[in-house]
C-alpha cells in the first residue's frame, strides 16, 4: 500500500530526530559521565518542524510536545507522536515504553504538578553524588529540574554552616543539596503533601533525617537538640507563612524563593502571579534574613523584569549566563538572582 505524503513526512522527521538524537547522546552522555549526572537535557526544539523537548533520565526519556502554531488533527498528531517516541528509542536502544511525552501548553494555575497517569514509572537517579527519585510517567514534570542543576551546585557549595529556607520547595532538590553542603538547619516549605512526601524521600535516598512540622513550630524554634532532625518539611501556604515568619521575627542565612510563574491553588489563600508580585515576595524574603545573609531568586516567567533599582540597600547580582551548562548552550535558561545587603552590618 502506497504511503500518504503526510506519512512520508513523519517518516523523515522521525529519521531526523534519530539522527540529532544519536549524535546529542554521543556527545553528552561523555560530557555527564565526567559531571556525575544521569539527567541532562538531549533535545530541545532543535528542528522546528519537530517541536519536542527531551531529558535523559539515566537510560530513560521524559518530554513535552509543545503546541503548535497551527491546528492538527488530534488523531494524526498522535500517530506522528508515536513515531517520534519510536525513533527516540531507536536512537538510545531502549524499550519504547520508557520514552514518556506528554502534550505541554503554556500552564496557568496547578495543572503542570496534577497527577495524569497512573503508570508510576519511578527511577533513581544521581547528581554529583547525591541521589533523587523521579516520576517520568504521571506528572507533566517529573520532580527534578534539569536546568537547575548548576543552581543547585553553587547553593550547595556556600551552605555549609547555614541555617536555610527553601520556599515552594516542590520535591526539595535544593534542600537536599544544601543539607549535603553542611548547612546547620533546613526549613523546606510548599503546601502540597504528596510533593513534601517526596521531600522525605529525597531525603532518605541520602540518608537524612526529616521531621515534618506545622508551621507554628517556627515560632518557638529552638537549634536542634536530642536528635530532633534539622532538616524540616513544613506544608502550608507560602503567603501567609511569610506574615507568620515576619511577625514571629524569624531569620534565616539563605532564602531560596524559585516559585512557579503562576499559581490559582483552592488551598492557596490568594492567587499567585510571579510576574506581578514578585517584588512583594522578594522584599518579604529580604526582611527574613539574618545579617550577611542571602536570597537566591530564581523564576522561569515570561517578560519577567526585574528592576534592581527597586530594592535600595541590596547588591543585586544577576546569575542567569552563568546557569547555562554543556546541555542548555544557546538556550533560554530560568532567571537567577542573588540578594546581599551592600553595606552588611
Amino acid at each position: 500500500m502506497e504511503k500518504t505524503s503526510g506519512e512520508i513526512k513523519t517518516a523523515s522527521q522521525g529519521e531526523m530526530l534519530r539522527n540529532r538524537i544519536k549524535k546529542r547522546y554521543k556527545h553528552l552522555k561523555k560530557w555527564a559521565l565526567r559531571t556525575g549526572t544521569d539527567v541532562f537535557r538531549l533535545y530541545d526544539r532543535d528542528i522546528p518542524e519537530i517541536p519536542l523537548v527531551l531529558d535523559h533520565y539515566g537510560g530513560a526519556v521524559s518530554g513535552a510536545l509543545y503546541k503548535r502554531p497551527y491546528e492538527k488533527d488530534p488523531a494524526e498528531e498522535a500517530l506522528w507522536l508515536t513515531a517520534m517516541s519510536g525513533a527516540v528509542s531507536d536512537a538510545l536502544g531502549i524499550p519504547r515504553e520508557q520514552v514518556f511525552i506528554k502534550y505541554r501548553e503554556r500552564q496557568r494555575g496547578k495543572i503542570q504538578y496534577q497527577k495524569m497517569e497512573q503508570k508510576k514509572f519511578e527511577k533513581e537517579i544521581r547528581e554529583e553524588g547525591l541521589i533523587f527519585r523521579v516520576n517520568l510517567s504521571d506528572y507533566l514534570d517529573t520532580g527534578f529540574f534539569p536546568d537547575r542543576r548548576r543552581m543547585r551546585s553553587l547553593i550547595r557549595a556556600e551552605a555549609s554552616g547555614k541555617t536555610l529556607l527553601n520556599l515552594f520547595c516542590y520535591t526539595a532538590a535544593f534542600s537536599v543539596c544544601a543539607a549535603a553542603g553542611g548547612a546547620k538547619e533546613i526549613d523546606s516549605v510548599d503546601l502540597s503533601r504528596p510533593y513534601l512526601e517526596w521531600a522525605a524521600v529525597n531525603f532518605g535516598l541520602n540518608h537524612l533525617k526529616t521531621l515534618t512540622v506545622s508551621p507554628e513550630f517556627l515560632t518557638v524554634r529552638r537549634p536542634p537538640e536530642g536528635g530532633l532532625a534539622p532538616y524540616r518539611l513544613i506544608r502550608t501556604d507560602v503567603l501567609p507563612f511569610l506574615d507568620t515568619a515576619l511577625k514571629a521575627r524569624l531569620s534565616w542565612d539563605v532564602i531560596i524563593l524559585d516559585p512557579p510563574a503562576f499559581s490559582n491553588s483552592k488551598k492557596m489563600s490568594a492567587t499567585l502571579d510571579i510576574k506581578r508580585d514578585h517584588k512583594l515576595l522578594i522584599t518579604q524574603c529580604l526582611s527574613l534574613l539574618s545579617t550577611g545573609g542571602k536570597l537566591w531568586f530564581s523564576a522561569h516567567a515570561r517578560h519577567l523584569r526585574l528592576d534592581p533599582g527597586e530594592f535600595p540597600g541590596w547588591e543585586v547580582t544577576d546569575l542567569s549566563a552563568r546557569m547555562e551548562d554543556e546541555d542548555f548552550r544557546g538556550k533560554k535558561m530560568p532567571q537567577c538572582y542573588t540578594f546581599t545587603r551592600t553595606n552588611p552590618l
